[in-house]
């Protein structure tokens, strides 16, 4: 260890051996730097992502293990409410549907939900224009989002000009009719607020109260989804395992990143191949180290004689040259990581690098640290850095001894 660290601070000379060390803690330093940022942005993505469903997502979400749809009984939705932990069971009809204004149509993703659906949902601060509540003074009226807005040219409270839905009939015998004016099931209803929340839902989804949903797709007592609110100073994981133990293998419950599965999952495997190329531009950056160590075992063939002659072993010449290595590969990780640790500390603080976009719901870049992304990066560093320093360290160790005195 002393004698690499020697190797390390010589100032001799200032050759091409210094020259390439000097190479690779450069580019170790960059590479680290760069996975720091890159991870810790996903991880602000990721968390950007919870915290804009989470205005319309619930705590949990109770769906049929088969099909779109169950009975709601009147025992089942006691033994609900009944729960431990449940403060609040919303009921939910979702279904794809056919919405018409004027001489504009789309299809909508149509929600219909109980009248205590905003005593769990922060949607009524995601209200942008008009008002939250879906039925007032006696009348039914739709929340649609910006996009669908913005797509049918919707005005608001327009009794002129109400929104129309249309739904298939005979769809769960899946037959339908060729006649246009029997084939589809019919409602019209105002326009009463636009929400913003995200583009996906924003473009997509209309809300609407749950009888009109259930009229018009002729639902009856059937539900696509309960949605429930836990109680303050309850764990969420212990109510949902309560919940599966009280409604049985028929049902599932899901929690929020359960609800969005597919995209959380999506946002991990690009950070996994961000994490694997970056990592393969360490290794790029490493060979430096190889080509220098390799260099430096040729420049020191009489130090290494000299060491084997007096009884230094061949492990003992093995282990300066892994250890040279790894002092060149750590002060440049160490080096990467302080300035990717202040780099993401200074975005989180003052928003240095910023959307670039007027409607962006954030202002700046979101990035979060995690510990587990430095220990990540580090043995990445470690592993690249034995791979690369073994083989130079090996041909040390089996020099002659006679031919290099």
């Amino acid at each position: 260890m002393l004698i690499a660290r020697r190797y390390f601070l010589s100032k001799k000379k200032r050759n091409i051996i210094s020259i390439i060390s000097n190479i690779s803690m450069i580019g170790v330093a960059v590479g680290t730097m760069a996975l720091i940022i890159v991870l810790s942005v996903f991880n602000g993505l990721e968390d950007l992502v919870r915290s804009l469903y989470g205005k319309s997502d619930p705590d949990l979400v109770v769906t049929a293990v088969q099909g779109k749809s169950f009975e709601l009984q009147a025992p089942l939705l006691a033994r609900l409410t009944k729960t431990p932990g449940v403060a609040l069971v919303t009921q939910v009809i979702e279904d794809n549907a056919l919405l018409q204004h004027r001489d504009r149509q789309m299809v909508v993703k149509m929600k219909g939900v109980s009248d205590n659906y905003y005593a769990q949902s922060d949607i009524d601060s995601s209200i942008v224009d008009g008002s939250h509540r879906l039925r007032r003074n006696g009348t039914d009226y739709a929340l649609v989002g910006a996009g669908v807005q913005h797509e049918l040219g919707i005005t608001l409270d327009n009794r002129f000009a109400p929104l129309r839905l249309l739904y298939p009939r005979n769809i769960q015998k899946k037959t339908l009719s060729f006649n246009p004016e029997t084939a589809f099931n019919e409602q019209s209803i105002l326009a009463g607020g636009v929400f913003l929340i995200e583009q996906h839902i924003d473009d997509s989804y209309v809300f609407v109260p749950l009888d009109f949903a259930e009229n018009l797709l002729h639902y009856g007592n059937r539900r696509t989804a309960l949605e429930v609110k836990v109680r303050e100073g309850y764990d969420i994981s212990s109510v949902k395992n309560k919940l599966h133990q009280v409604l049985g293998k028929s049902f599932k419950v899901l929690d929020s990143d359960e609800q969005h599965v597919s995209l959380f999952k999506a946002i991990e495997v690009e950070k996994m191949f961000v994490f694997i190329t970056f990592a393969f531009i360490l290794l790029i950056a490493s060979i430096n180290i190889f080509f220098s160590l390799s260099m430096l075992v040729i420049d020191k063939k009489k130090d290494v004689a000299v060491l084997m002659a007096m009884g230094a072993s061949s492990r003992n010449v093995r282990n300066i040259f892994l250890f040279e290595g790894a002092i060149v590969a750590l002060v440049g990780a160490f080096t990467g990581l302080v300035l990717g640790v202040s780099l993401c500390w200074a975005q989180q603080t003052f928003g240095l690098v910023s959307m670039g976009m007027a409607t962006s719901v954030v202002d700046s870049y979101p990035v979060k640290m995690k510990f587990s992304d430095i220990v990540l990066t580090s043995v990445a560093i470690i592993v690249i850095t034995i791979a690369v320093s073994i083989r130079p360290a090996l041909n040390a160790s089996q020099l002659d001894v006679r031919e290099n005195l």
